[in-house]
């Protein structure tokens, strides 16, 4: 599972977030967990693209990036924001670390913010080591989705653990496991990580997550949306 970007600003008392999230798992999640935590009153959209893809080497690069990769088109997207009006809104950057360094990917995003001028107002979360782990941070929320998931292996896991993320979630509640899951192509597999999403996301609680990464998107998303 993927994530995006929440991009949000005032429309008087109402507040529209639109969200850009790296792939189709990732926006099916996020339009069920970002609607638990800011309610009905506010408008939301989310668009999902093609993979995260990367951030080029050369700022100039990236006006011929790949429209649907998130990461490639990043730079132009926060250039575009900062040129709204000042206290407008604001972006929230949500992507997977997957097997990068957190240090070194975070400092790769604050300086690609730091290339433009004006800078719009900005939160970076990063899922370690990927969106799963905001599921299983969740046991309780697993458990009712597949009551028939496997304890010792949920229970084995280490809350935010590079360990292959979604594979030991595939462990837990896939029949034949991550093993068989994989030998099913890579379609089968962003529709079973589409399944996990739509079917774990709505039973998770907001406020008893083991996950530092989900309370740390949690808390900037509050922050953003002025929720107690």
């Amino acid at each position: 599972m993927g994530f995006g970007i929440a991009i949000i600003w005032m429309q008087g008392e109402i507040m529209h977030f639109e969200i850009l999230v790296e792939d189709q798992s990732g926006k099916v999640a996020l339009d069920i967990l970002v609607r638990k935590i800011i309610g009905k009153e506010h408008s939301l959209n989310i668009r999902s693209f093609k993979g995260v893809g990367h951030i080029p080497k050369k700022m100039s690069s990236a006006k011929n990036a790949h429209n649907q990769l998130l990461l490639n088109n990043l730079r132009n997207l926060l250039a575009a924001y900062g040129k709204w009006p000042p206290g407008y809104g604001a972006v929230l950057v949500v992507c997977d670390l997957d097997d990068k360094c957190l240090k070194n990917f975070r400092n790769e995003l604050i300086g690609l913010l730091n290339t433009c001028t004006p800078q719009p107002k900005t939160r970076f979360c990063i899922a370690v080591e990927e969106g799963e782990a905001w599921f299983l941070g969740d046991i309780s929320a697993i458990k009712q989705a597949y009551p028939r998931a496997k304890d010792a292996v949920l229970n084995a896991y280490v809350s935010d653990s590079i360990c292959g993320t979604w594979e030991r979630l595939a462990d837990a509640i896939y029949k034949g496991g991550c093993q068989r899951l994989s030998s099913q192509g890579q379609h089968i597999i962003g529709a079973e990580k589409s399944a996990w999403a739509e079917n774990i996301t709505p039973h998770m609680s907001l406020d008893n997550n083991t996950s530092l990464s989900f309370n740390y998107f949690l808390g900037k998303l509050r922050e953003l949306a002025e929720i107690d």
